[in-house]
């Protein structure tokens, strides 16, 4: 652990969950209702780094994950009143399962014809969830009356910050162990990571049950947040696309820069609303996103990288100057 989590690490979380924890203090409870939706889309975001990020294998299917942990739990907790500290692990539990399930045999295929897989799964469930048991499912309105785990932009805000923050830290340690180099591995020459003796169909499996399990917590909580679901809203093509532009502008491969991303794109969003209450606003952020990521590939985690070693190099700079400049007038 000890090249894992070093002394600077740990200051830089601990000041990270310092700062977070005393934001009610100083923010009003409409600002705490949109942090906590930037919350839940940074575990989303993280959730899709960790398979599609690490390994190369972009999927545009994450809602299917996400919508199965949330309808799961609504279902078992509305429907047949089950305790929701019993509901929400089922969920989990399913959303591993039942993603497994689906999106293993596409593991072996790549590129294209995998993000279209994943694509088509998404699709796939957002039409059963209509079809289907509507009884069970709401049909096309989805379920309303969702029980909620908490009361209170305060309550929820703490509540959703420590999740997040729990899954940033189990991901980010993850990400910096041997399994997380050879995730990396993946991405930039799979058969080369074979040929090493490898199995790279274990190695993605175990980063898609990893990523299936954030996503399955992320949306089982999510629905108890909100209190309903409806299959418009969850398995949406504006939602895929800012779970994976979250990611790529904040930096991929990183966890801690789809969190970067995610509060990033949430709060350009609600700017955006007041000038474009429609749809339009999706144009203007994929626009910023666009020419962000065009500047600084890598994304907003770069860029602060940058900064900071342009910082270290200016101080060091200036240290070698003072110390010339001493010398002199020494002498």
């Amino acid at each position: 652990m000890k090249g894992i989590m070093t002394p600077r690490h740990v200051a830089l979380w601990i000041a990270f969950a310092a700062i977070m924890l005393l934001l009610p203090q100083v923010v009003s409870n409409g600002t705490l209702r949109i942090i906590i939706f930037a919350n839940f889309l940074a575990i989303f975001a993280m959730s899709w780094d960790f398979l599609s990020g690490k390994t190369g294998y972009v999927s545009f299917g994450h809602p299917f994950l996400i919508g199965i942990g949330a309808y799961t739990t609504a279902i078992l907790s509305y429907r047949f009143h089950m305790p929701i500290e019993y509901s929400i692990p089922i969920a989990v539990l399913t959303t591993i399962a039942g993603g497994t399930f689906f999106f293993l045999p596409a593991l072996r295929i790549k590129g294209t014809y995998f993000a279209l897989v994943t694509l088509a799964f998404m699709e796939l469930i957002y039409q059963l969830t209509q079809v289907i048991r509507p009884d069970l499912t709401g049909g096309t309105r989805g379920i309303s009356g969702v029980k909620t785990l908490l009361v209170g932009a305060v309550p929820n805000y703490y509540f959703s910050f420590l999740l997040m923050l729990g899954i940033a830290l189990v991901l980010w340690v993850l990400a910096r162990t041997r399994l997380g180099t050879a995730l990396d591995a993946i991405a930039m020459n799979e058969e080369a990571v074979s040929g090493s003796g490898l199995s790279t169909t274990k190695l993605k499996l175990f980063a898609f049950m990893v990523s299936a399990a954030v996503a399955g917590i992320g949306g089982a909580f999510y629905v108890h947040y909100l209190g309903s679901i409806a299959p418009r809203a969850l398995f949406d093509i504006d939602f895929v696309f800012t779970i994976i532009v979250s990611a790529l502008i904040g930096g991929a491969s990183t966890i801690v820069g789809p969190m970067l991303g995610a509060f990033f794109m949430t709060f350009l969003l609600e700017y955006l609303r007041p000038l474009l209450p429609g749809s339009e606003r999706y144009l203007i952020y994929g626009l910023v996103a666009l020419v962000l990521y065009v500047y600084q590939p890598k994304g907003i985690y770069a860029i602060i990288a940058d900064l900071r070693d342009g910082m270290r190099s200016k101080n060091a700079n200036n240290s070698k100057n003072s110390g010339k400049v001493g010398d002199g007038k020494a002498a």
